[in-house]
């Protein structure tokens, strides 16, 4: 027998047996290919919802009325947007009475890092409630390929337009000034840990919301592969097929499971905030970021997460006082984790204790 007309085998199979296993491995090569070479289109789902790529909300459609609408030309000569959010005390009709006015909204500012699929326009909502909540300046950035933004989505990337939203920040003259804190969900959650690794004296604290440990296991395909095999969809050999293909081109750069050998900004206050139901990413991925983010702290001990006891519903929160906190929503899944009851309330407990310099 011939593999693919070309390798002789000592195998005897009927002539029009062999041309049926050869047409078989020829399709499932073809696959293969077709997966390899175009993985960033099922990766990054920048056009879903439909019109994602077209239509963009903008802050004042959501009473936010003072921002920027900036665009930034990456070192690559990509044209990449943003949302450049400020935060005016005075104009405010949500100022809380009980407070200050000026407090914190003079000295801090975040730049919210976003998730897969859709555009910054999407996630407004979240954006004016850190403002709100955090009582500061919100640079919301749209990767290449998302939005409005030129360009192809990409692993290395988002990277560099994470990079060049930080230098737009630090080099605008009146947000220069403030302290950095980034914000980052799911995929965002990984490239704002990058960033701070790569710049850790221009960041003040890293806020993630359920991200995971590599790159490849993020892959959207587990969610459909999992609608079709059921929970066991992570030790599925089809899954695994579909996650080692991506690795071959994609190495986990942007995952964090050997965190310990990279640069890592140890003195980085952070804030894990994790879905406990989440249906996408599990959230061993998140506690095992924690514990590794911990041991790298604590000289090489590992220090455990402390087990609270909360009920289904509630939020678990285990604290190791070294400057990361971790925080559980029970029922939190991977897109309404920032719903929950007291998610809000966390970061602006977090913030409140970072200017304070409490962390």
């Amino acid at each position: 027998m011939r593999i693919l007309w070309l390798v002789e085998v000592p195998v005897w199979v009927p002539w029009g047996l062999e041309s049926l296993i050869n047409f078989g491995l020829a399709a499932v090569g073809a696959v293969l290919t077709a997966l390899y070479f175009h993985q960033d289109k099922l990766i990054y789902m920048s056009s879903l919802p439909p019109g994602s790529r077209e239509t963009v909300s903008t802050p004042d459609q959501l009473q936010m009325h003072d921002y920027e609408n900036v665009t930034i030309s990456t070192p690559d000569n990509v044209k990449i947007t943003g949302f450049a959010i400020k935060f005016r005390p005075q104009l405010e009709r949500l100022v809380r009475v009980e407070e200050d006015p000026t407090t914190r909204c003079g000295c801090l500012h975040s730049l919210y890092l976003h998730a897969n699929a859709g555009n910054m326009g999407h996630r407004l909502p979240i954006a004016r409630a850190i403002r709100h909540h955090g009582r500061m300046n919100v640079f919301l950035l749209s990767y290449r390929g998302y939005g409005k933004s030129e360009g192809i989505a990409s692993e290395k990337g988002m990277k560099i337009d994470a990079q060049a939203a930080l230098d737009w920040i630090s080099n605008n003259e009146e947000l220069g000034k403030t302290k950095i804190v980034l914000y980052g969900q799911s995929i965002g959650g990984a490239v704002a840990i990058d960033l701070a690794a790569r710049n850790p004296d221009r960041i003040a604290a890293v806020m993630i919301e359920n991200t995971f440990l590599e790159f490849g296991e993020f892959i959207s395909a587990i969610e459909c592969l999992r609608t079709l095999t059921g929970p066991s969809a992570e030790t599925d050999p089809i899954c695994h097929a579909c996650i080692e293909i991506c690795n071959i081109s994609m190495p986990p750069s942007l995952g964090l499971r050997k965190v310990q050998s990279r640069t890592y900004p140890s003195n980085v206050p952070m804030l894990f905030l994790s879905g406990g139901s989440d249906e996408l990413i599990p959230q061993r991925h998140m506690i095992e970021l924690v514990e590794t983010v911990r041991k790298s702290r604590s000289g090489g001990e590992k220090i455990p997460l402390e087990n609270s006891g909360a009920e289904k519903g509630k939020i678990a929160l285990a604290r190791n006082g070294n400057g990361v906190r971790w925080v559980e929503f029970a029922s939190g899944g991977h897109n309404d984790t920032c719903m929950q009851p007291g998610y809000f309330q966390e970061i602006d407990t977090f913030l409140r204790e970072l200017a304070a310099n409490m962390l």
